[in-house]
């Protein structure tokens, strides 16, 4: 069993000599004001007044404010909301530390980190993303098709299959546009669409003025495609009547915003607080979930885009039950990606 002085951390030590260290110049300046009252010395105990407010000033702006900024960065970063942020310190308890932090960067270097969750997202994609559920429905839809009528929609379904599988499953590591990404959509909504038919329905929409502009941005492959998976599988699968799902596209001058919405049964607030507290942060933890659960689903997703942009980027959901669901994602909106980079190192 560990002493219980083990447990007494430097900060408190520090805080305890802190308030000892108060209470002697309290006592101090005590005694000084009796003994210039006493002796009519009025000049030397406002200088020593100035002297004491200039102290505590310079401690409470030097010293007190660094070190609760460095103690909110290290909370931040051990309860999961931000991960490059802890290498962003601006104050360091000493140049040991600063070092140890710097040594510590490289050795958890982000691009480590990113080509981990790229090579993860190109295993699920090739191990889970080809799940036994949507390919058999596939299949299934094919060999309807080919039973009742002999027309070219066997011909079209299945070239529609090859196109995703081969988007899908090649260069998962790479960005793509934004273009890309929402024909690859249209591609995944064709598939789905011999399945469901008339009870789903595909709706894309720009808040934009730029809309061509901004069919270039950047993205990280594979961004959309799960949310889209989730609210047919999740949200639409056990609604009765029609299921709309819409992707709306806006765009201010840094960032790029995508929103996919969905009127499928929705979830409840106690669900949706604990998906968004996952996705608060870029989570080693949850990734390994991720994988545990198959599929490039939400969680992974959002971890890629806060190890490669940041962690004030990412994804958020708003549902209601029996009311549908918003999952919104946040980027910067960039034309190049050798600026995504040199932004970044």
């Amino acid at each position: 069993m560990k002493k219980k002085e083990d447990e007494i951390l430097l900060s408190k030590r520090i805080k305890v000599m802190l308030s000892l260290s108060l209470i002697l110049l309290l006592l101090t300046f005590i005694y000084i004001g009796y003994e210039s009252y006493k002796n009519n010395n009025y000049l030397f105990f406002i200088i020593y007044n100035i002297f004491v407010i200039f102290i505590i000033y310079f401690s409470y702006k030097e010293i007190y404010i660094p070190y609760k900024d460095i103690n909110k960065v290290l909370q931040l970063f051990y309860q999961g909301y931000i991960f490059k942020g802890i290498f962003d310190m601006r104050s360091f308890f000493n140049k040991d530390m600063k070092l140890t932090f710097k040594a510590f960067e490289e050795i958890i270097d982000t691009k480590e980190l990113i080509e981990g969750s790229r090579k993860h997202a190109e295993y699920l994609a090739l191990q889970n993303q080809i799940n036994p559920h949507f390919l058999y429905n596939t299949l299934e839809g094919i060999r309807s098709e080919a039973i009742i009528e002999d027309v070219d929609s066997i011909a079209n379904m299945t070239e529609a299959l090859a196109i995703y599988f081969r988007y899908t499953i090649s260069n998962v590591d790479k960005f793509v546009t934004l273009e890309d990404e929402i024909n690859n959509i249209k591609n995944y909504y064709k598939i789905q669409e011999f399945r469901f038919g008339d009870k789903l329905d595909l709706k894309i929409e720009f808040n934009t003025d730029n809309e061509k502009e901004v069919l270039n941005a950047k993205v990280p492959k594979l961004t959309l495609q799960p949310f889209f998976e989730n609210a047919i599988f999740h949200g639409i699968e056990r609604k009765m009547g029609k299921g709309i799902i819409t992707l709306k596209i806006s765009s201010t001058k840094e960032r790029l915003i995508i929103v996919i919405s969905d009127n499928g049964v929705g979830m409840s607030d106690e669900k949706v607080r604990s998906i968004n507290e996952k996705l608060s942060g870029a989570s080693i933890e949850h990734m390994k979930e991720e994988k545990k659960d198959g599929g490039i689903a939400l969680l992974n997703v959002n971890s890629r885009i806060k190890l490669i942009f940041g962690d004030e980027y990412g994804v958020y959901i708003y549902s209601k039950l029996d009311s549908g669901t918003d999952v919104e994602i946040t980027m910067p909106y960039v034309l190049d990606e050798e600026k995504i980079w040199k932004k970044k190192y």
